[in-house]
This record gives structure tokens, C-alpha cells and sequence, in this order.
């Protein structure tokens, strides 16, 4: 005779369940799924295209003609920053500090290099567009989005800045 569930181990089963598609031309029923759990929502996998709607919604997207003139580089990325290998606090801190030095030096788009970690979710991937996105960059970054291939792709940002004051 089977045992009963615990409440930990139907969360976990849920969790696994909902993972679980049939394959294409079968028609298996769908399993139930538990009424008591509370599972949070997955997120599926991006594509490469979707990186512009998936940031966060305090930076806009870079224009389309503008991110065009900046990936066939006829508007100057102006400078490079790598991040590989830094924690994240060493990694905003050398971020706001450049893009600072970036916008007073008139600089209007620079590649910020966050590499993509192991299995495509890397925490600088996840965490930089939430940083461009903080109210007191909101006078420097003008929009943010996922580079060309050939600038490092998924695993990098090109990012917008807003032209300095007239003094």
C-alpha cells in the first residue's frame, strides 16, 4: 500500500510536474496537479530576440534605428567595460562608476560585457539591467539592450546614454 504524500515532497512533485510536457503526437493526459501547492512561477528560457522585452521596465529599450547604428558601429561605442569575474557588489560598483565617467566625458553608447554564466542565467546577465535601471542612473542611461552577436551577444548590453546639460 502507497503512503501518503508529505507537504514537502507534493511541493517538490508540483514543481517536477509542471516541468513535465508529453511528447509531440501523443496524446497523454495531463497529470493533475496538487490542490494545495504553491508553486512559483517558472521562467522559461529566453530567446535571443525577447532580451529587449525581458529587462526591466525602469530602462527602455534602446531605439531600433539607434541600436542598428550602434551595432554596425557607424555610432561609436565610446567605451568597453568587461565584468567577468567580479562579485556583485565589486561589479555595480565599477559599473555606476564607469557609465559616470562614461556620460561626463560625452560618451553617448558603451558595451557593458556581463557573459552569459554556465548554463545561460548568469547572475551579472540577471542583475545589470536592474542596476542601469536605479533612480539615480536615470539622468545618464537612456536605454539598454542585448548586443549583436559579433559584441558579445546574450552575454553583453549596449547601453544608451543621455547627452550631458549644456553648461
Amino acid at each position: 500500500m502507497k503512503r501518503p504524500l508529505k507537504p514537502e515532497e507534493l511541493k517538490i512533485w508540483g514543481l517536477v510536474a509542471a516541468t513535465v510536457h508529453p511528447l509531440a503526437g501523443r496524446d497523454a493526459p495531463k497529470p493533475a496537479r496538487p490542490q494545495t501547492l504553491d508553486a512559483p512561477a517558472l521562467i522559461a528560457p529566453q530567446r535571443a530576440g525577447d532580451a529587449a522585452k525581458a529587462l526591466r521596465e525602469g530602462v527602455d529599450p534602446i531605439e531600433p534605428n539607434r541600436r542598428h547604428r550602434i551595432s554596425r558601429e557607424r555610432e561609436e561605442i565610446g567605451g568597453r567595460l568587461d565584468l567577468h569575474g567580479l562579485t556583485q557588489e565589486r561589479a555595480r560598483a565599477v559599473l555606476e562608476d564607469f557609465l559616470k565617467r562614461a556620460h561626463a566625458d560625452g560618451v553617448r553608447a558603451v558595451l557593458i560585457i556581463t557573459g552569459k554564466g554556465v548554463q545561460g542565467d548568469g547572475v551579472l546577465r540577471r542583475r545589470v539591467p536592474d542596476w542601469l535601471g536605479a533612480p539615480h542612473l536615470s539622468h545618464i542611461v537612456a536605454g539598454i539592450s542585448e548586443a549583436h552577436r559579433r559584441h558579445g551577444g546574450a552575454g553583453a548590453l549596449y547601453v544608451a546614454l543621455k547627452r550631458r546639460p549644456r553648461l
